[in-house]
């Protein structure tokens, strides 16, 4: 089995032993040891569940990585982050996967409206299954813990990823008078709503609208 590490706070590694990883084309920054790079297109597994989105003409290339020693990654200096899949599913913006274990099935989740506020299409990434999902974030990400009655709102600049039984929904931030720009708060978030934690990062990126 693959071993998740982090080297510092911004690069992955991952020490295998025979093992299989997938990640995101051109993220690899270094290894030891013996290791073999498959790029990887079209249908099947894989980040994004390895679906060229049709809809809005965007494809994400990953490649595999087997061997033994150590590989390292990192996307542009970006924090990494951790996260251990016992069986439940992880929502994560397909630009915010970084790597994954072989063991993980990936795949593709419609969100509409949602998606699109976030500046991210109509569809996110779904990761499923037993093992270590590493994310990227801007700034050091914090995990935001949803429960019954208890609703969590977020920028869907800052959002990233969740997991649990949580509903998603895109809800207006004020008035009528924040929208044309006469206001003082966010125009648009994004509700959780249920049970599961959201993993938010310290920067806003770009959505439909600007910077939000």
């Amino acid at each position: 089995m693959a071993q998740f590490r982090l080297q510092g706070s911004k690069v992955l590694a991952v020490d295998m032993t025979g093992d299989t990883v997938k990640a995101r084309n051109g993220t690899m920054v270094a290894y030891t040891g013996q290791m073999g790079f498959k790029k990887l297109s079209g249908g099947g597994d894989g980040l994004r569940g390895m679906v060229t989105r049709r809809l809005t003409g965007e494809q994400m290339v990953v490649m595999e990585v087997k061997g033994q020693g150590t590989c390292f990654f990192a996307d542009r200096a970006s924090e990494v982050n951790l996260v251990r899949l016992n069986g439940e599913t992880l929502y994560v913006e397909a630009e915010n996967l970084l790597c994954t274990e072989a063991t993980l099935h990936t795949g593709t989740s419609f969100t509409g409206l949602n998606g699109m506020a976030s500046g991210n299409g109509l569809f996110t990434t779904k990761v499923e299954g037993h093992g270590w999902a590493a994310l990227t974030s801007r700034g050091p990400a914090i995990i935001l813990r949803v429960s019954q009655g208890t609703p969590l709102r977020v920028d869907p600049g800052a959002y990233i990823a969740h997991t649990g039984n949580l509903n998603r929904s895109l809800k207006s931030g004020a008035g009528w008078t924040t929208l044309i720009g006469e206001g003082g708060g966010e125009a648009m978030q994004v509700e959780f709503a249920g049970e599961g934690l959201v993993y938010v990062q310290p920067s806003e990126k770009m959505t439909f609208g600007g910077d939000v």
